[in-house]
């Protein structure tokens, strides 16, 4: 897509509305993957370009504007999104709309209100949407499945539960005509079902959802994302031996639809090593959380607080394999990252240190008598081979 969209760019006039087309269809292509920072841009040049030919109250600039307030969804940013989200609803209403658009559009303002902890007003936005739906279309489902997300932050479980299970009913008859929808959906609706602590629904919503995505060949980069899911359920729970398959083909699923590289492929990463410490197997852990550091120093950055705790579990790997010399090089890299974060980690800091005095002890403590007047040597900053490489060797 994005070949296709750079040999437009160069054969097309600036303002064609087949250029505003293809920038759209590539942010949505991004959005997709919940690659939010590469689609803001693409859809802010569609947007631009149709605000600039077809005025401010066209058609295509109320879709831009809906898809740019999904994107900053993404990006966390509710308010930016409920303002993009109401601008689009004005020029849609404007042009007299009144079909399954606008009520989406609804359906999206509601669930950013939820997000901005407005749980009063997303309900009545809902309530208004139900009664302009059919008894049993999707769009029915999805107004009762953000209506038990409304409840659930409220802590409202009976609530919560009733409204699920009406949204289970509507879609399990959607499952063949649908069922890449269908898919999407039980992934929302499982997580709703792990805020209310039903766990073995959960996860029996989201193998359902997997075997569906198994089905769609354009469904692949979700299958990577729900079989980490299961598995990361499946190790809260504490079914560990079942978990693993799940998160080790997770790993290979979304390196294929992300890259090496990508943030997701870090955290299951590290799911990974907690579920081989959890099975007594710290070497095996110890070479997947400096699978997940790699990943994560790269994606988030090395200091980062989801990669200072990989360095975190890696440290404690170590020790939990006896190599103490190697856990206190990585126990000091999380003294060092947290005394970079200043008066913010002061906690994190205190806990660092104790963590690595109590390594010190172990490596004290293992040594013989003679060797015991001989101070430890402080862990070098850097190595010349990665973190795995070392993992791997250990």
């Amino acid at each position: 897509m994005r070949a296709c969209l750079d040999l437009k760019e160069s054969i097309l006039p600036p303002g064609s509305r087949e250029l505003g087309a293809a920038y759209r269809d590539l942010a949505e292509a991004h959005a997709a993957v919940l690659d939010f920072k590469q689609a803001l841009p693409f859809c802010h040049k569609a947007l631009q370009l149709h605000e600039s030919t077809l005025g401010s109250n066209s058609v295509e600039v109320a879709h831009d504007r809906r898809l740019l307030g999904v994107i900053y969804t993404g990006l966390e940013q509710h308010e930016q999104a409920l303002e993009q989200n109401e601008m689009s609803q004005k020029v849609m209403k404007s042009w007299g709309a009144a079909g399954p658009e606008l009520l989406h559009a609804e359906i999206d303002a509601a669930n950013i209100k939820i997000a901005l902890g407005k749980f009063d007003e997303a309900v009545s936005v809902l309530k208004n949407v139900a009664k302009q739906v059919e008894k049993d279309s999707d769009m029915r489902a999805l107004v009762f499945i953000s209506m038990a997300k409304a409840l659930a932050n409220q802590e409202k479980v009976g609530d919560t539960k009733r409204c699920l299970e009406i949204a289970c009913n509507i879609l399990e008859k959607k499952e063949l005509a649908a069922p890449d929808k269908v898919a999407e959906a039980y992934v929302e609706v499982s997580s709703l079902y792990e805020m209310v602590n039903e766990f073995d629904k959960a996860i029996s919503l989201l193998k359902r959802s997997l075997e569906m995505l198994e089905r769609i060949p354009q469904a692949q980069h979700m299958e990577g994302n729900v079989a980490a899911r299961i598995g990361w359920l499946l190790l809260l729970i504490g079914k560990v031996s079942e978990a693993v398959p799940y998160l080790e083909d997770a790993v290979e699923r979304m390196k294929d639809s992300f890259g090496p590289k990508h943030y997701g492929v870090g955290y299951v990463y590290n799911n990974l090593g907690a579920a081989y410490m959890e099975m007594d197997r710290p070497q095996s852990a110890a070479q997947m959380f400096a699978f997940a550091k790699e990943v994560m120093d790269v994606s988030l950055g090395p200091h980062h607080s989801d990669t200072i705790e990989a360095c975190q579990s890696l440290a404690n790997a170590y020790s939990a394999m006896g190599s103490y010399a190697m856990a206190m090089e990585f126990q000091k890299r999380v003294v060092d990252s947290w005394r970079n974060h200043g008066p913010d980690a002061k906690d994190e800091l205190k806990e660092a240190i104790r963590l690595y005095n109590q390594i010190k002890k172990k490596a004290l403590a293992s040594l013989s008598p003679e060797d015991r007047a001989t101070a430890l040597p402080e862990p070098q900053e850097q190595e010349q081979d990665s973190d795995s490489a070392k993992a791997a060797r250990q």
